[in-house]
């Protein structure tokens, strides 16, 4: 039995919670998973994991294991990144988890310099904007907008962006400009009919957990209106978003910087610019361990670097 293995595994699965989710994000055979579990129980001649058919538990014996093996592989790591780093070649794959986007427009523009920088260091890049498990998906860090939800992680922001509301120029020659935002509310036909008619269409973003429709936010002076409206098309990924509305499906609100190259050349158009939303805060996450890997050091400081630029505030 390889035993510092089967530790790693142990630990995967006690923090997955799933033997499939540790053979995928170790990338070891399923049979081989359990088959390292069982040798390292009949090793120790104790139990760890309590099996059923919905799910794994980690017995108290289990646990108790679980922080010493957890501690010994960090001391294991701090090892390896110390030899490493007196090599000065850090080595080695990385995987990161990004939203689209920023993915197309930021990050892999830029990789080319990191993989200048660090030839040894190998990326995987998953690309997506659903929210993520980092510890029980294998992802070594994450970059994401918004509230911060998992507390546990830790948070390094690298940009605040703006916000614009825009449409097609093909949209807004057949729909209008509209000068509220209560202007893109369903509304009554007139003062003495209660059948709702659109006001505008919506090009709508909506979220991956409750499949509804985020609303668009404007601010001016002390007023704060949110707008639900007629959401015609809806999508749930930031590519996609971009090209509906350069289709003209409808009015939406994106970030300036992916907007930006379309309002230069005309295929996007501003609206209600006196109306403004929020900046919204990105961070790149990682989890909460002091034996940091170095690798993931080098791979956060450079991000910030390559976020500076977009960084509105």
């Amino acid at each position: 039995m390889d035993q510092l293995l089967a530790l790693r595994v142990f630990v995967r699965i006690a923090e997955s919670g799933a033997f499939s989710k540790a053979a995928d994000s170790m990338n070891i055979p399923r049979p081989t998973v359990t088959k390292l579990v069982q040798d390292l129980e009949r090793h120790l001649g104790t139990k760890l994991l309590h099996r059923t058919t919905r799910r794994i538990n980690v017995t108290p014996e289990g646990t108790a294991y679980y922080e010493r093996a957890k501690h010994l592989i960090g001391e294991l790591e701090d090892m390896d990144e110390n030899a490493a780093r007196a090599r000065a070649r850090p080595q080695g794959r990385i995987r990161i988890d990004v939203g689209s986007v920023l993915a197309n427009m930021i990050l892999i523009p830029a990789l080319p310099s990191f993989r200048a920088r660090y030839p040894d260091l190998h990326v995987d890049l998953g690309v997506s904007d659903r929210p993520i498990d980092l510890i029980g998906e294998g992802v070594d860090c994450a970059i994401r907008g918004g509230a911060l939800v998992d507390t546990s992680l830790v948070a390094r922001r690298i940009a605040n962006m703006d916000w614009v509301t825009c449409a097609s120029p093909l949209y807004l020659k057949a729909r209008g400009i509209p000068s509220h935002p209560h202007e893109l509310m369903p509304r009554a036909a007139d003062a003495t009919d209660k059948t709702r008619v659109p006001g505008h269409a919506i090009a709508g973003y909506f979220s991956s957990l409750t499949g509804r429709a985020f609303p668009l936010e404007f601010h001016k002076g002390g007023e704060q209106v949110l707008v639900h409206g007629q959401v015609e098309v809806a999508v749930n990924e930031s590519t996609a978003h971009l090209s509906a509305l350069l289709a003209g499906v409808g009015i939406g609100q994106a970030f300036k910087f992916m907007a930006a190259p379309h309002l230069e050349s005309g295929r996007l158009r501003t609206v209600l610019d006196d109306w403004t939303r929020p900046r919204q805060p990105f961070h790149v996450l990682y989890a909460s361990n002091r034996h940091l890997a170095a690798k993931i050091r080098l791979f956060v400081d450079w991000v910030a670097e390559v976020f500076a630029p977009f960084d509105d505030q």
